[in-house]
């Protein structure tokens, strides 16, 4: 049977939990009935997040610890009270990210002879650039580095990471983001190739698109609230004409870390309503 019975009881921690797509991934680990540990760097939100999911009836533990992703010391202080409270971690999920204004341009694009080339490639802020990348890359590979150092001592594990379809197909004005999550996916198939011999797997999932705090500006107009001519590319660009909601990774997720999907690792999934399949015609 393929009821995910088999993660019931397993401790897994991710990163990010408080954020739109991880409230909907701990919902549904919990109502699986895993031992959930969210990691925030705000200790406060993360501790109401856990406290919100552990007061409903449907769901199992949770546990709010504070940590930052980018942060070494850290995530070894959060370990060692994961470990004290709960003992070895079976689970990791890397959903922290987000993309920062100062690493997103104002045009989609260069036009030859155009002077003006503030709002370009040219014009970004380089700490924004490196902001994006500390948070989406080193924010998956470190955790991943202290975390999962449980699993390969007991031959078995799993590790997801929450990818983009920005990493397939790089969308116009946010080349530090697309960049990072490109990253994902090559680290991801690189780490499932190192750790397969351990006995644990590392996948990914690469939702389409969601409208979050991060891209909410892009997409939306602040005044109106209708679409922007960006919001309305992207949905003309998905076969199914419509953004996905947070709930419909759940599936996948749980697809990806029971036994079920047993001789699946250093996988990409796409959760796109048909986006990385559509050419335009």
């Amino acid at each position: 049977m393929n009821d995910f019975n088999d993660l019931k009881g397993k401790v897994a921690v991710i990163t990010g939990g408080s954020g739109v797509i991880g409230q909907a991934l701990v919902k549904g680990l919990c109502t699986a009935g895993v031992k959930v540990v969210i990691l925030d760097v705000n200790p406060a939100r993360g501790a109401e997040t856990a406290a919100e999911f552990a007061r409903r009836p449907d769901c199992g533990s949770a546990t709010g610890i504070g940590a930052d992703v980018t942060d070494r010391e850290s995530l070894l202080k959060a370990r060692e009270e994961i470990r004290s409270k709960f003992g070895t971690i079976d689970i990791l999920i890397n959903c922290a990210g987000g993309n920062k204004a100062t690493a997103t341009t104002r045009k989609e694009r260069i036009i030859a002879g155009d002077n003006d080339l503030e709002g370009t490639f040219f014009s970004l802020d380089i700490n924004g650039f490196d902001g994006v990348f500390d948070l989406n890359f080193k924010g998956t590979v470190l955790p991943t580095m202290i975390l999962s150092e449980d699993m390969v001592r007991k031959g078995k594990g799993n590790i997801l990471n929450i990818s983009s379809m920005n990493a397939f197909r790089p969308l116009t004005k946010i080349p530090a983001y697309s960049a990072a999550k490109a990253a994902i996916n090559n680290f991801t198939q690189w780490l499932a190739v190192h750790f397969a011999p351990a006995g644990v797997r590392v996948n990914a999932i690469a939702p389409g698109f969601l409208l979050t705090s991060q891209n909410r500006f892009l997409l939306t107009d602040e005044q109106t609230g209708e679409m922007t001519q960006r919001g309305a590319k992207i949905i003309a660009a998905t076969p199914m004409g419509r953004y996905a909601e947070p709930e419909e990774l759940v599936g996948t997720m749980l697809y990806l870390l029971s036994d079920t999907s047993s001789f699946v690792t250093g996988a990409v999934i796409p959760v796109d309503g048909g986006f990385s399949a559509y050419s335009g015609v």
